[in-house]
């Protein structure tokens, strides 16, 4: 292990180190049990036998006793390896989804997989895929019809926010059209990200009909907030209605693309229309080639812990200790008679 530093995550656990010894000086030797005593007519050999105990023996106890708890308590300090420093750079796009869900996203005039399908239906398929391609960007979303919910936060779950704009449903926010409600809420959540990177994708079929701020007072806000909008307007074009008389050529909506693409201008962004599935999937495309920036640059140190040598090696001597053979120096002195006879 070289190029790094050593380092103790938990270094006040070195406090405890003198514990035993200060308990030693501080509390006194237990006394004897009380009790009769047992007379026997060599006392004297066991006496002898009990001064044979090797010095250098009990010394040696002792100092491993000692030498496992300041391993054990320098096992619980952390003792760590902190790599060299590598810079990180992170990439990709805190980007919020505005996804309109008033009323007038059940229209019936456009086709999926060769069948009629309603407005939102269509928009949670193509944004689905946009979502799963957007690798290293954090992903909100937020529904609107007469107010403005949050869905989902700012994630790097794209699975998350995948799921959740598939189980929006119509008027689940309201029937009516609050843009300009939607990017204040893009606006509050978006701002204490990194400036260039702040982007809201926002998609609505109708004009702005409902709210509290307009959608140009609330493009202003998102200017100032250097907060790029990226405008998308689906049900604008000519659609084919099938009647009993025939099919009928009617306008999708009452779309008001002006607006959105002041929005965008405001903002620096760009306005898109969609008026089928293709159109619209083309869009998603256009938006998945914006290019990623930079936002900053993350210190990384690799980190390797050490607490297991120590502590492993206290548990080795503690073994050691806890298995050694018992009293080795009676073996050597001499055996213990089997019957002890009362001296009276």
């Amino acid at each position: 292990m070289t190029g790094g530093t050593f380092v103790l995550a938990w270094p006040w656990v070195l406090l405890a180190l003198p514990l035993p010894w200060i308990l030693q000086r501080l509390l006194s030797p237990a006394r004897p049990a009380g009790g009769g005593a047992l007379h026997v007519p060599f006392f004297q050999d066991l006496k002898a036998m009990g001064t044979t105990r090797p010095a250098a023996h009990s010394r040696a106890v002792y100092a491993l006793s000692g030498l496992a708890w300041v391993l054990l308590v320098a096992g619980a300090a952390r003792p760590q390896w902190l790599g060299e420093p590598v810079d990180l750079p992170v990439s990709g796009r805190d980007l919020m989804l505005a996804v309109d869900v008033s009323g007038s996203m059940e229209n019936t005039d456009y086709s999926l997989n060769g069948h009629s399908a309603t407005r939102l239906d269509v928009v949670k398929a193509v944004a689905g895929g946009f979502i799963k391609q957007r690798t290293g960007d954090r992903l909100g979303l937020i529904i609107f019809g007469s107010r403005a919910y949050l869905q989902t936060p700012l994630t790097f779950d794209r699975a998350t926010v995948d799921q959740m704009l598939r189980e929006s449903v119509i008027g689940l926010a309201g029937r009516e059209t609050a843009i300009g409600d939607a990017i204040v809420l893009a606006v509050k959540r978006l701002r204490e990200q990194a400036e260039d990177s702040r982007v809201l994708v926002l998609l609505t079929d109708g004009a702005n009909t409902a709210g509290n701020v307009s959608p140009q007072a609330a493009a202003q806000l998102a200017a100032q907030a250097k907060i790029r909008i990226y405008t998308i307007g689906i049900g604008a074009g000519e659609v084919g209605v099938r009647t009993p008389f025939g099919t009928l050529m009617q306008t999708g909506s009452d779309l008001d693309p002006e607006t959105l693409k002041s929005i965008a201008k405001a903002t620096g962004g760009r306005y898109f229309q969609a008026t089928n599935t293709g159109e619209l999937e083309t869009v998603y495309r256009d938006l998945d080639r914006l290019e990623p920036s930079v936002r900053d640059s993350r210190t990384y140190r690799p980190l390797m812990s050490l607490y297991y040598w120590p502590a492993g090696a206290a548990l080795i001597i503690a073994l050691g200790l806890l298995f050694r053979p018992r009293r080795p120096w009676l073996k050597r002195a001499g055996r213990v008679p089997e019957v002890l006879h009362d001296s009276t």
